[in-house]
């Protein structure tokens, strides 16, 4: 599947890319990785590249943009590895503060868009892990409003959040999301390291009292929300796989043509050309399968949605975890060193590859999906 991008996705992916360089090298979120996890400067400079309003409607003074500008976006800084909320705050929960509307997106928006505020969605449970249909944090009704309580887990860069997008259920047993700010009385954070050196939290609401205001969008709405957030996740995680797969394969292929052993770069021993050549045939598979869902994350059938953004997760998936293990070897035991950069993509990779899913859980979903059709 060829694609071209736009004037405006180019001038942008090469402005990232100044950013990687100049302000993000490897050493610098390396040593974020090991730290606090997060930059406040690296934060302050994606802001003022457009990032952070890149899909703030206008009204509430952000650029408007699609969500495959986006998605090109994660793409092109997926090799630098953010631990900045990228994805979780500038995609994720902009795009469900945007499908909201309401006095919450009005309060929250305008703030993210100058980089100022960060909203990270609280989805995933520990009885149900990725399997978000039905909540169990409950939000009951009070007379002044909501009272939140529950548990949620893997809540992406919530140590630096101001305010948290949590998915309930109501006593009507319908799903409906809630607008939380972190430090709101009963609401209890505790944060640790991903694999791929992210940060994430354990997040516990102890009948935290909310106002009506709070929350997200008109009843009935709370489900058409979670199933557009999970569906643009996949998409996210296609995207950043696609940049993350190729920066891989390029270092893999620098290494083959510089490594000497006996007397001659490895990579004239035709075993290792095969291995590359089948690297690089997954890469590509992958990015169509990553283009065709960018393509579909916004369509307006839920259910061609979700059944191409399972397929796609699923085949990058298995890229993923091929191309990466397919890396660490060809480099040898150096590989899987933390001063090499190819550890940490494998890192995100293996984590990319199990989020929302592994390879195996998309294809049974996609499965019960072509039969329910």
């Amino acid at each position: 599947m060829q694609w071209q991008a736009t004037d405006e996705q180019r001038q942008l992916a090469d402005a990232l890319q100044r950013f990687i360089q100049r302000d993000y090298p490897f050493e610098q979120r390396r040593a974020l990785s090991a730290g606090s996890g997060f930059s406040a400067h690296a934060w302050g400079l994606l802001a003022q590249l457009g990032i952070t309003a890149l899909l703030v409607p206008e009204t509430h003074g952000g650029l408007g943009a699609s969500a495959q500008d986006g998605l090109h976006a994660v793409q092109v800084l997926a090799p630098a590895l953010p631990l900045e909320p990228v994805v979780a705050s500038s995609l994720l929960a902009t795009h469900l503060l945007g499908m909201a509307a309401g006095p919450v997106a009005h309060q929250w928006l305008p703030r993210m868009a100058e980089g100022k505020a960060i909203a990270t969605p609280a989805h995933f449970e520990v009885e149900t892990g990725f399997a978000t249909e039905q909540p169990h944090t409950r939000a009951d009704r009070t007379g002044l409003g909501y009272a939140l309580s529950g548990a949620k887990t893997l809540v992406l860069q919530a140590p630096f959040a101001d305010v948290l997008l949590v998915s309930a259920r109501t006593p009507d047993d319908t799903v409906a999301w809630f607008a939380v700010e972190r430090d709101r009385a009963g609401v209890s954070v505790q944060d640790y390291p991903l694999l791929d050196g992210q940060r994430a939290a354990d997040v516990q609401f102890d009948a935290v009292q909310l106002p009506p205001e709070a929350r997200l969008g008109h009843a009935g709405q709370g489900a058409a929300m979670r199933d557009g957030l999970r569906d643009l996740w996949l998409a996210a995680l296609c995207a950043e796989a696609v940049g993350l797969l190729q920066a891989t394969l390029d270092a893999t292929v620098a290494y083959l043509n510089t490594r000497q052993q006996f007397g001659q770069p490895i990579g004239r021993f035709q075993a290792l050309q095969h291995r590359a050549v089948d690297m690089w045939m997954e890469v590509e598979q992958a990015r169509s399968m990553a283009l065709l869902a960018a393509g579909l994350a916004s369509h307006q059938d839920v259910g061609v949605r979700a059944q191409v953004l399972t397929a796609s997760k699923a085949r990058v998936g298995q890229a993923c975890r091929f191309v990466s293990q397919q890396a660490v070897q060809l480099h040898g035991g150096m590989g899987m060193t933390d001063e090499m950069q190819v550890s940490h993509w494998f890192k995100r990779l293996t984590t990319i590859e199990l989020w929302l899913g592994d390879s195996d859980a998309q294809l049974q979903r996609f499965a019960r999906g072509a039969r329910a059709a």
